[in-house]
């Protein structure tokens, strides 16, 4: 069975076991929060150019006071008042950075600051500076912002990027790099108990060390059953006792299909979407494999420990955000994979209903129809096992696997709840499965066919990349004599399912002279189809249909770098003028490589310019559904922000509509983006997935 592990999970890996465990106390004794005195915000004009960064330098905005007040309260941020030179020499990012407070209605239209030796005084015909005549006024304050490492601190000492936080009873101390106020390994749950659900963590007093993530969710590979921490990237800390000025929040969930994954992947940072978009970004750790999903029929083991876990870090994030800066009342669910499976159940638990407000599914995995495909792998993310199904599935083998034999059930458990965890999530056969446990979940899939059903009743975006289920086929490792055979090994079928797809006429084989690769061509067409595409569109044409949803937005990436590639399936060929590929040329957008795009975190080097230029039109795509519930980022406030080739990208695309019939329509995401229609209708159809399928067509 494929798992779907995150491709930069090494990665994740290997920083925390640098920076160790956060939920230790920080032993430092009478820490004082940085926002006593004023509110900090982060000034920075982030391209999402990642080898651009040097070129740019920020700022901290603090709240009106006179300038002695300011020079001394940018001290305590280990700062000085921001100078005239290095604005000037900046001047551009600071005029754009500055302007879009102004439009934000966060500052008084040309609004005077207090810098070293003077003012600054911005307005619509640029910036202008001033001697120290207002000295006594009360002015806005900006601070330098030298902090420009990518990592926390490495020492437990006060160093001078550190920042201090109230929250929950507790003093949280991060830190800030280049782009955002950072706090991380934020425990939100007490220590797990196995195979039961979590609580709110009640520790409070404390002072916690939130410069370091906490230990990943245990999994092959490496982790801790104690585990339940959260992450946080913000570009505002409003002043202790406020409340003002609160910003949209993006709650991110991992995939990795429920058996890895973590809050830690560099992929998922959100500090690009916070600097860039003025939101606020979570991401949770929830427990994976048996330790996350194993059911027992007549046992109070009924799974969906990890969905319990993402609900838990929701409600920590509903009662405490706001002191980070992030809306409670704003909040826009979002995963990929594992992770949009988790979102699409959540949208339809009562436990969850009511703590967001949009949701975000990319490249949900659906699955459902028996075309021979070997385990169907994706039909439990969307259609869910009841308790008796999952333990069916895994339940004996785990106890056989785990020498737990004993002649009773309580003794067979008991055996598991001592059987060492590493062990427990290296069996062959493990639990992973979402599940009908009446409480978490109730109903056998998500109810999108009912206007005031058991939904969430809230906007939300679905989509997949081009090739997702190219991901999940089977390249041969030796070559093949025909298409047949490339297909049965392909997607694990025998040969009359094989010889149907080919007589169907509507999987076309484009002849290259490489049956092996040209076969490979069909079966991740059939793949994707299945697995993804269809489920997918199908979902969201019934939302819109029915009114389950109050807007529904469909995409395709048509641009992408890596992903999970367990094939070695090429990317983008080299040719002359394009040493790291061309996109502009066939290749295949394999599951999980929308993720830099998500969260404008490209950190490969650029093929071309319009891989940036991507980059930004597509991560502003999702921030603004996080702060207004729709997609399509206004004009006016990318041209206050100088966001000049996503405005381009904007205007030549033309708006991202809603689904409003059973042809869409949808956005295929490129630089620039374009309008279409659903794809592959009469493939979907052929699949048993018509547009209908859940308005009862195809079932």
């Amino acid at each position: 069975m494929v798992s779907l592990l995150r491709v930069a999970l090494p990665l994740a890996i290997l920083t925390v076991s640098a920076f160790g465990h956060p939920h230790e106390l920080d032993r430092r004794a009478g820490t004082a929060v940085s926002n006593a005195n004023s509110s900090l915000t982060f000034i920075y004009q982030n391209n999402l150019n990642a080898s651009d960064d040097v070129n740019h330098v920020g700022a901290i905005l603090l709240d009106p006071m006179p300038a002695s007040a300011g020079s001394t309260a940018c001290g305590a941020l280990s700062e000085t008042l921001l100078t005239q030179t290095t604005i000037q020499n900046y001047s551009s990012d600071f005029a754009s950075s500055l302007s879009y407070l102004e439009f934000a209605d966060r500052v008084s239209p040309n609004q005077a600051y207090h810098i070293a030796g003077g003012t600054l005084q911005v307005s619509p015909q640029g910036l202008s500076f001033l001697a120290s005549t207002q000295n006594n006024s009360t002015l806005p304050v900006l601070c330098t912002q030298s902090s420009r490492a990518s990592e926390p601190p490495n020492s437990t000492a006060t160093v001078s990027n550190e920042v201090a936080v109230a929250a929950a009873g507790n003093v949280y101390v991060g830190y800030r790099n280049q782009k955002s106020f950072r706090f991380l390994g934020i425990r939100y749950a007490n220590p797990p108990q196995r195979f039961q659900y979590s609580q709110l963590y009640n520790g409070t007093g404390e002072t916690a060390n939130a410069t370091a993530y906490g230990s990943e969710c245990l999994q092959v590979g490496g982790g801790s059953e104690d585990c339940l921490f959260l992450n946080i990237q913000t570009p505002y800390i409003p002043k202790a006792g406020s409340s003002a000025e609160l910003r949209p929040v993006l709650f991110w969930i991992y995939g990795g299909g429920f058996t890895g994954g973590s809050g830690a992947d560099p992929l998922s940072d959100g500090g690009n979407l916070a600097s860039r978009d003025d939101i606020v970004v979570v991401q949770v750790n929830y427990r994976l494999s048996t330790l996350g999903f194993l059911a027992i029929p007549g046992t109070d083991i009924k799974g969906n420990f990890g969905i319990g876990d993402q609900i838990v870090g929701l409600k920590w994030t509903v009662e405490n955000i706001a002191k980070f800066g992030g809306d409670p009342s704003k909040i826009t669910i979002m995963g990929e994979s594992a992770g949009a499976g988790s979102v699409r159940t959540l949208l339809g638990s009562p436990e969850a209903i009511g703590m967001f407000q949009g949701a975000v599914a990319m490249s949900n995995l659906g699955g459902g129809v028996d075309l021979g495909l070997t385990g169907n792998y994706g039909t439990t993310y969307s259609s869910y096992y009841t308790i008796n199904e999952s333990y069916t599935v895994a339940g004996p083998q785990i106890f056989n696997e785990s020498n737990c034999t004993q002649p009773t059930l309580s003794a067979q458990i008991a055996c598991l709840e001592t059987v060492n965890a590493t062990d427990l999530v290296a069996l062959n056969t493990v639990a992973r499965y979402v599940v009908q446990d009446g409480t978490i979940v109730n109903t056998p899939e998500l109810d999108v066919v009912n206007k005031n059903g058991s939904a969430a009743y809230v906007p939300v975006i679905f989509g997949v990349a081009a090739n997702d289920g190219a991901s999940f086929s089977n390249l041969s490792p030796t070559p093949i004599q025909n298409e047949t055979a490339g297909l049965m090994y392909g997607l694990g079928i025998n040969q009359s399912y094989a010889q149907a797809i080919i007589q169907s006429g509507l999987f076309p084989y484009y002849d290259t002279g490489n049956i092996t690769f040209d076969s490979f061509n069909v079966t991740q067409r059939v793949a994707t189809d299945n697995t993804f595409r269809c489920i997918d569109q199908a979902t969201v044409y019934a939302g819109a249909e029915s009114g389950a949803f109050p807007s529904t937005y469909f995409y395709q990436f048509e641009r992408t770098i890596n992903g999970y590639n367990p094939e070695n399936v090429p990317g983008a060929p080299v040719t002359p003028g394009y040493p790291y590929g061309n996109p502009n040329l066939p290749y295949f957008k394999l599951h999980g490589a929308d993720m830099a795009w998500a969260f404008g975190n490209f950190y490969v080097p650029l093929r071309d310019a319009n891989d940036l230029y991507s980059v930004q039109l597509v991560s502003g795509y999702f921030a603004e559904f996080v702060k207004s519930g729709q997609p399509n980022p206004p004009i006016d406030y990318l041209q206050v922000r100088n966001y000049t080739t996503t405005l381009q990208g904007v205007e030549q695309s033309g708006p991202w509509q809603n689904v409003v019939s059973d042809t869409g329509p949808i956005k295929h995401f490129n630089y620039p983006s374009y309008t279409g229609t659903f794809v592959d209708l009469p493939q979907c159809a052929w699949l048993n997935y018509s547009i209908s399928y859940y308005l009862g067509g195809g079932r």
